[in-house]
């Protein structure tokens, strides 16, 4: 299948609604239908201000980011942005083409495009 790896990155305390912003991503993501998505902690980095960011420092506790990713069809995409920009949400985030599928799927998946004479996982 074809569609898009999208991923936001937030502040591992940021809120939206009193949740967690990445909490409140993957619900939305988990409402809408999305096939799965996931979120990671970053043990470092920096954004737009350049102030470097890393897990070890103690008084920069709950500063590190969280990367929420989805891989979702172009569909599922249109509609979890749309939704972020109906909740007026200042939010960094990555739209990358993606191709993807199950290996060896099972009655759960849904169908796979066929390519080349032969099913596309």
């Amino acid at each position: 299948m074809e569609g898009s790896f999208l991923r936001f990155y937030v502040n591992e305390i940021q809120k939206h609604h009193g949740r967690l912003l990445w909490e409140w991503l993957l619900e939305q993501g988990n409402r809408m239908g999305i096939r799965g998505g996931s979120a990671f902690r970053a043990i470092g980095g920096f954004g737009r201000r350049h102030a470097v960011h890393e897990d070890r420092f103690f008084e920069l506790a709950g500063s590190s980011g969280i990367e929420v990713e989805f891989v979702v069809n172009d569909d599922e995409a249109i509609r979890l942005l749309d939704l972020l920009a109906q909740e007026k949400m200042r939010i960094f985030y990555t739209r990358i083409p993606a191709s993807f599928g199950v290996i060896n799927p099972d009655g759960e998946d849904p169908p796979a495009e066929v390519v080349g004479g032969s099913r596309d996982s």
